[in-house]
């Protein structure tokens, strides 16, 4: 169960970080709502997770889930670039996330 906690809080990593974008700075209170709560849930589920799965770890695909994830929604909803390096990039970090549940 602790994977899927941990995967269920980069989601929702991904959530709170990508709708930053549409709260304006917190001045949108329905938006600045839905972040709120995905932040609270996040870090529920990555401390549910830790009590299973050491800390490196698990903060290390935590972070690399939603930092990938958010890269990918600004690349398709938001029209960022996605230049060869940037997906290539990527691409090293979710090595990286693989290695380390791997190892």
């Amino acid at each position: 169960m602790s994977w899927f906690y941990l995967i269920l809080a980069g989601l929702l990593e991904i959530g709170w970080a990508a709708g930053l974008k549409f709260t304006h700075g917190f001045t949108r209170p329905g938006p600045t709502l839905a972040v709120g709560a995905c932040m609270l849930a996040s870090l529920y589920f990555l401390s549910l997770s830790l009590r299973h799965l050491p800390l490196g770890t698990a903060y290390a695909i935590w972070t690399g889930i939603g930092a990938i994830g958010t890269a990918i929604f600004g690349m398709w909803v938001l029209g960022e670039p996605r230049d060869a390096l940037r997906l290539a990039s990527l691409c090293l970090v979710f090595a990286g996330l693989i290695g380390l549940k791997v190892a």
